[in-house]
């Protein structure tokens, strides 16, 4: 596995601190007021999601959305698909999206205009990473950013290629050669 790396971003240590500091900046930003809703946006911001969860000093609760643009390719199809939808109603209630990465935020602005139908009291965005210069969709506000990267295919920490690599606990650059 290590043979299709070409180089570690960010190491365990690294994405744990940044992801208790994220978690300390929601607790304080939400406070206690109204419910807390995690939105998972499967299947790469599970891991993420349940160190995030642990890090949030507050009542929450997790949905999950299963929302494709992708397949087994490394570029972004651009159509959209609501794979696995919301269990429970969130009108009313504060919602948190959780994402692994925004690279074009085609998906993302899908995700947010689909939810905001159902009147809830807040949409706000945490996203472990982001390519901003790979935004084609400047109407996506990310409340909360874990790091910022630059254009390269990424694997590790819930985030795959043609579901593998999940289970690295450090971020890492996939050798091209790897996925072509």
């Amino acid at each position: 596995m290590d043979q299709d790396l070409k180089q570690i971003l960010f190491a365990e240590e690294e994405i744990q601190k940044r992801v208790r500091e994220l978690g300390q900046q929601i607790s304080r930003d939400y406070g206690t007021e109204g419910e807390l809703v995690l939105i998972c946006i499967l299947r790469g911001a599970v891991v993420f999601l349940a160190d995030l969860a642990r890090s949030i000093d507050r009542q929450v609760t997790f949905d999950f959305m299963d929302v494709s643009s992708y397949g087994a390719d490394t570029e972004s199809s651009g159509v959209v698909r609501i794979i696995k939808d919301l269990e429970e109603n969130i009108e009313g209630k504060h919602v948190l999206i959780v994402e692994d990465i925004i690279d074009t935020g085609q998906t993302l602005k899908y995700v947010v205009d689909v939810l905001q139908t159902r009147k809830p009291a807040s949409i706000k965005i945490v996203t472990l990473l982001d390519k901003p210069e790979r935004r084609v969709t400047k109407h996506v506000k990310v409340d909360y950013n874990g790091f910022e990267i630059p254009d390269e295919f990424v694997v590790g920490y819930g985030l795959d290629y043609a579901q593998k690599y999940r289970n690295l606990p450090y971020i890492a650059v996939l050798k091209p050669e790897a996925y072509s």
